[in-house]
């Protein structure tokens, strides 16, 4: 329970700080907070424990908890990285993923489906996140499944913005087809190429998810 909680809190925290409430270097008050959600300080130090391992917040001792927004040059590496470290997963995963594995794809394809039609982004990154996961777990090594996993979890926030941008959902999702049928195929090469371009943010991308996070720290700092 208090670990759901926990999540509420860091995923409304997120979208406090992309709407631009917090901006970078803010330090977040655990009173205020605490009474604002509601809760106790435990599930709020949870829940600021997860932002700091998506990198949006420092916790510094005897500090507390400051916001911190990556710019432009660090999150277009850290996207870089993770398109490539995705291909690497696709390559092996061609080669070693199982039957089983393959209708797992399949059922968290159809869930995104149900999401893209009830145009839920939120809904559709749970599934996504599976998706991705599965094909982390599949490409059956275990140190590339961690490292791949603790980049996904940095880049979580960022990758759920993209997901509110028009026709984002409906292009991922036709992304998503094309990443189980180079599975299917056990194509390596079709399917590192079909992961790359999947996660990579190059181009207007990348363009309109810095216009996000820039336009909503703009409005909330003239209404200051």
């Amino acid at each position: 329970m208090e670990q759901r909680l926990a999540d509420t809190i860091a995923q409304d925290l997120e979208e406090l700080i992309f709407d631009g409430t917090y901006s970078d270097g803010d330090r977040l008050d655990e009173v205020k907070l605490a009474d604002q959600f509601g809760v106790s300080r435990t599930p709020l130090r949870e829940a600021f424990q997860r932002l700091a391992l998506s990198g949006l917040v420092d916790l510094i001792p005897r500090r507390g908890a400051f916001v911190r927004q990556p710019g432009p040059v660090e999150l277009m590496e850290m996207f870089e990285v993770m398109a490539e470290l995705e291909a690497v997963c696709g390559r092996l995963a061609a080669l070693r993923i199982s039957d089983a594995a393959l209708k797992e794809l399949a059922d968290a394809n159809t869930r995104c489906q149900m999401a893209v039609d009830a145009g839920d982004p939120d809904i559709y990154y749970l599934e996504n996140e599976r998706f991705h996961r599965i094909i982390y777990n599949q490409s059956g090594n275990s140190f590339l499944e961690q490292e791949a996993s603790k980049l996904h979890r940095r880049l979580k926030p960022f990758r759920r913005q993209q997901l509110r941008f028009r026709g984002r959902m409906s292009q991922s999702m036709s992304e998503h087809e094309d990443i189980v049928q180079a599975l299917s195929d056990s194509d390596p090469e079709k399917t590192a190429d079909a992961l790359r371009s999947h996660v990579a943010v190059q181009g207007e991308k990348f363009h309109n998810l810095m216009s996000s996070l820039k336009s909503h720290a703009q409005v909330v700092s003239s209404s200051r």
